[in-house]
């Protein structure tokens, strides 16, 4: 298969890991086809050391819904597998059921954009339990990935001050695929454009690129270099100045500068790439001032992050944009967000109530949270997010404004006199996206400046931010103590038997 015959839009089916096949083949063959499950995406702690994370991903959930489905070519791999002990793993009467297979499912998620905290729902997803065991890991790439690159991007924008920020990361992205998610969850996190024209064409994002030392080093000499492409692409003329001694590329590009004036055009900026950035950017700022030339900008690139920018920034450094790569598309020094997808309730075939189930784990901060959750926000007067409770209503009581921790019992928040509002949205139904599961990337990006604009700032501060409140209305605590009092009897009971 060659690298343009890569994909196509059904192939989510078969994005998945072996074991959620196997383990529908054996729901389909214990007879569990119409047995209903509830599952929640959610992660532990916030990625970065940092006191946010922002959604993304979310909004490509109803796309994937409904491009699962096994074709001809998926079941005809699936059927060429063999069992480690012998014998085809996969059963034909179940092949059978994937090739009718159609995924009907409902999720509701947080919208893509706004601010998430751990241990709450990120999305919730309700059908099933074939359905939603096999969307397991296709979920789980789709969001965890473009969320963390998201949060990474709101901290490098917030770093930068209102200057534009674009990603630069493509040739260092992890693969063709990582580099079209990097572009589009950076865009919602705040990057105002990226270099990759695959992105651009996709999804509709502003492109922005201009040169690399290559293209000066193609020429005799540095300056004759710079006048080629001032000619070239004079309406987008972005001069690299460092491919031999800033100081002397900044005396060429006020030359050029000089030469574009003459002729009706304007030198846009010039880019640093290498060296103190924060000395070389002062420098630069100096000599286009004293050159009469206010107006170039000056943009820098080379390995930047939110710490570095932060510091130049501190130096005084009058720099105009940035260009991020590496760091950005790697989300260096964190590459997962660690977000899971745990059952927490079932429901048998044919009747109205669920039945809350709980994960114990060895370690008691992989104790899941039980039944259908949903997340109710509280906002101050202001509008600012207050608080986030994680709530049940089968067993929720009414007006309750107590929010219990999740790793301690003994923590509460006390959220009364706050209005609130459900964070999730419904973004599939029956199997198709809604209205709501179908955002505009422009409106995931300005509901991501307003998520950000209204948290708090100690919440949102790089080192040692204030933890959010996040927890569990106190029915819902108590039935989760409660089962795992249950669980631990009923399995002394067994272990016993």
């Amino acid at each position: 298969m060659s690298l343009t015959d890569r994909t196509k839009p059904t192939d989510v089916a078969l994005n998945t890991d072996l074991y959620e096949l196997t383990m529908a083949q054996g729901f389909w063959e214990s007879g569990l086809v119409d047995t209903q499950a509830c599952f929640n995406v959610f992660f532990r702690e916030n990625p970065f050391g940092g006191g946010y994370a922002v959604a993304c991903g979310t909004g490509q959930i109803a796309d994937l819904v409904e491009n699962f489905t096994f074709d001809d070519e998926a079941i005809t791999y699936l059927a060429s597998l063999q069992a480690p002990g012998g014998g085809d793993m996969f059963k034909q009467g179940f092949l059978d059921y994937l090739s009718d297979f159609r995924m009907d499912v409902d999720i509701w998620a947080v919208p893509e954009g706004d601010v998430v905290f751990p241990r709450e729902p990120l999305v919730r997803v309700e059908g099933s339990a074939i359905a939603c065991q096999l969307l397991e890991t296709a979920l789980l790439n789709l969001v965890n990935f473009q969320t963390l690159v998201a949060t990474k991007t709101a901290r490098v924008v917030q770093a930068a001050e209102g200057h534009m920020v674009s990603d630069f990361g493509l040739r260092r992205a992890q693969g063709p695929d990582g580099g079209l998610a990097v572009a589009r969850a950076s865009y919602v996190g705040g990057a105002a454009s990226t270099s990759n024209c695959l992105a651009g064409r996709i999804y509709g994002i502003p492109v922005f690129g201009t040169h690399a030392h290559s293209w000066v080093m193609a020429f005799p000499s540095e300056i004759e270099a710079f006048r080629a492409f001032a000619k070239s692409s004079p309406k987008n003329c972005v001069l690299l100045v460092d491919t031999y001694d800033v100081r002397r590329g900044l005396a060429n590009a006020i030359k050029v500068a000089k030469e574009m004036e003459a002729a009706g055009e304007r030198l846009a900026a010039v880019r640093i790439d290498s060296g103190d950035l924060a000395k070389l950017s002062k420098l630069a700022r100096g000599m286009f001032d004293d050159a009469g030339l206010p107006y170039v900008k000056i943009s820098v690139s080379n390995d930047l992050d939110e710490y570095t920018i932060q510091s130049l920034f501190a130096q005084g450094a009058p720099i105009d944009s940035f260009g991020v790569g590496t760091k950005l598309a790697t989300c260096d020094p964190q590459p997962s967000l660690g977000g899971v997808y745990k059952l927490s309730a079932t429901r048998a075939a044919g009747a109205v109530e669920w039945s809350p189930v709980i994960k114990l784990s060895e370690m008691a901060y992989k104790r899941t949270i039980p039944g259908v959750q949903h997340v109710l926000r509280f906002r101050d007067e202001a509008g600012c997010p207050a608080g986030d409770m994680i709530v049940d209503d089968s067993v929720a009581v009414g007006g309750t404004t107590t929010i219990v921790d999740v790793l301690d019992p003994e923590t509460t928040y006390d959220v009364s006199g706050h209005d609130s509002s459900e964070l999730l949205r419904q973004m599939v139904e029956g199997g198709r996206g809604t209205e709501a599961g179908r955002p505009s990337l422009e409106a995931s990006k300005q509901r991501c400046r307003d998520a950000l604009m209204h948290l708090d700032p100690a919440v949102r501060r790089f080192l040692n931010p204030q933890i959010y409140p996040v927890g569990m209305e106190e029915g819902l605590a108590k039935l989760r103590v409660d089962l795992a009092r249950e669980e631990r009897l009923h399995s002394g009971r067994r272990q016993e038997a």
